[in-house]
């Protein structure tokens, strides 16, 4: 099998926003208790924070993180985690089924993203709340003192405001699934006068209005028209939802492109609105909940009802799936020039690249390497490629073997190739023309794969799939040849001069 591929760095797609590289943490299932926080831990700080997990999470350089929620944030008062802990309620958490002690709330979640080094994307409840509330969060969190809620935070020990500067309204308020269901009408209406008053406490922040949960919802499209008729001046960002199950593995492996396709349709129905509206103003997306995800043994989770932090959603993945991630991450970048914030769902314990042991230490799945790759060295702007190579069908869209995206950062003179065979059996022989970057010299070519697809990683072998550095090919005038195994996931590095 053969592909091949030219570049030329003056012919761009769009600078690389960092925040493409976020995540998500909710409270749900043991992402927050027993995950990031754990005070009966010995790798804890004196504030209960797993300082392996933070290791991690400044490992790969996770730039933004969206909390508290997810579905779990459409039936929550923010007040119940603020204060002193003992005077906290517990309350009966709906979305996800369990109790909810509120021993971690914004506080300390900004305690912690401080020690991430993170910033964070606060989700506001419209599901059984409102305007009001949303406002209230906003002047509690970011005006400086002087007023009821700022001068409560102050009591609560934090004098200076957080300054938090992404905020969600809502999650998922197309799904029948959500606390507080909406119409779009009903949806499209609060969101506009919500944002109103958020941001006449704060000018500064941006938000994000809920977009349809998944591509395959039957009001999309109409969704999003209606929802930005009404908020298209007072939002920034409209999200999109996706998680890619594995049902057919030409389906799943179509996956990148199924995406591309929902991220081009959300842009253009955005455009569109801007048309009619005659507006200077662009929305821009964010992808913030996405992933791989189809495990789950729902019966069992139902057994964990009313239970505290239970195990649920604790994917273990594959080698396969860490090359369908390598693929979607990918797309992303390919769409930079219009994605600028991206939330991989979720970042600890709940279908997560960084798991934690309950008596032992935290260890990282096989989807963390592409998401630690690409954020580590995906930087600058992500060079338009002319690609060729053999596609296959699927159910949904037409799928190819070959998903990869090009990055040059200017400022270290540096280009780094991200490219995954989606071939099960057979390598691939990719040609590259990189005469239009420069000279080039590759001085690194890391690759993951594993010669059973169905290999995973676990406490008792955290490194039986992880990636290994080969002898990079040998630019000759900018061509060089590069085989990608099959079944991989692969990073080229290159110096451009």
């Amino acid at each position: 099998m053969n592909a091949s591929l030219y570049a030329d760095r003056h012919y761009t797609l769009g600078a690389i926003d960092r925040r493409i590289y976020g995540s998500f943490i909710e409270h749900l299932g043991r992402a927050v208790y027993g995950g990031i926080y754990d005070p009966a831990s010995l790798r804890s700080t004196s504030s209960g924070f797993r300082t392996d997990v933070l290791d991690l999470v400044k490992q790969i350089g996770v730039p933004v993180v969206r909390y508290p929620g997810g579905n779990f944030v459409s039936g929550y008062r923010w007040e119940d985690g603020v204060g002193p802990r003992d005077l906290r309620p517990t309350r009966l958490e709906q979305a996800w089924f369990c109790t909810e002690n509120n021993h971690v709330g914004i506080n300390e979640f900004v305690d912690w993203a401080k020690l991430a080094e993170t910033e964070i994307i606060m989700a506001v409840n419209l599901g059984t709340r409102g305007a009001e509330e949303a406002r209230a969060l906003v002047e509690y969190c970011n005006h400086p003192s002087g007023s009821y809620y700022s001068d409560l935070r102050v009591s609560h020990g934090y004098k200076n405001p957080h300054g938090i500067k992404y905020w969600c309204l809502g999650n998922e308020m197309d799904g029948p699934w959500q606390i507080g269901h909406k119409t779009a009408e009903e949806y499209g209406r609060l969101a506009c006068e919500t944002a109103k008053l958020m941001k006449w406490v704060d000018p500064s922040i941006e938000l994000v209005a809920c977009g349809s949960s998944t591509f395959d919802m039957p009001s999309f499209g109409y969704w999003e028209s209606t929802v930005l008729e009404h908020t298209y001046e007072q939002v920034d960002y409209i999200s999109l939802h996706m998680y890619r199950g594995l049902s057919t593995w030409n389906n799943f492996a179509a996956s990148a492109r199924w995406m591309d396709t929902f991220i081009k349709s959300v842009a253009a129905t955005c455009d569109h609105v801007k048309s009619r509206k005659k507006s200077r103003h662009t929305v821009n997306l964010s992808f913030d909940e996405w992933n791989v995800w189809y495990q789950g043994d729902w019966a069992q989770e139902l057994e964990t009802r009313w239970q505290t932090a239970p195990h649920l959603l604790e994917q273990i993945y594959t080698m396969e799936d860490a090359v369908v991630f390598g693929s979607m991450l990918i797309t992303l970048l390919n769409n930079a020039d219009r994605v600028k914030i991206a939330c991989l769902a979720q970042l600890v314990n709940v279908i997560a690249p960084i798991m934690v042991d309950e008596n032992g230490s935290a260890w990282f799945q096989t989807i963390f390497y592409p998401y630690l790759h690409a954020s580590q060295y995906g930087k600058g702007e992500v060079i338009k490629m002319i690609r060729h190579a053999p596609m296959f069908a699927s159910d949904q869209c037409e799928g190819c073997y070959l998903e990869s995206t090009l990055t040059y950062d200017e400022a270290t003179g540096t280009a780094t190739l991200l490219a995954v065979n989606l071939s099960q059996d057979e390598a691939m022989g990719l040609n590259c023309d990189l005469r239009g970057l420069g000279e080039v010299q590759c001085i690194e070519h890391t690759v993951l794969n594993h010669s059973d697809r169905k290999a995973q990683n676990g406490s008792a072998n955290p490194h039986n799939v992880q990636p290994r550095q080969i002898t990079p090919p040998v630019a000759d005038d900018g061509m060089l040849d590069v085989t990608l195994l099959p079944l991989s996931w692969n990073m080229l590095r290159f110096v451009v001069s």
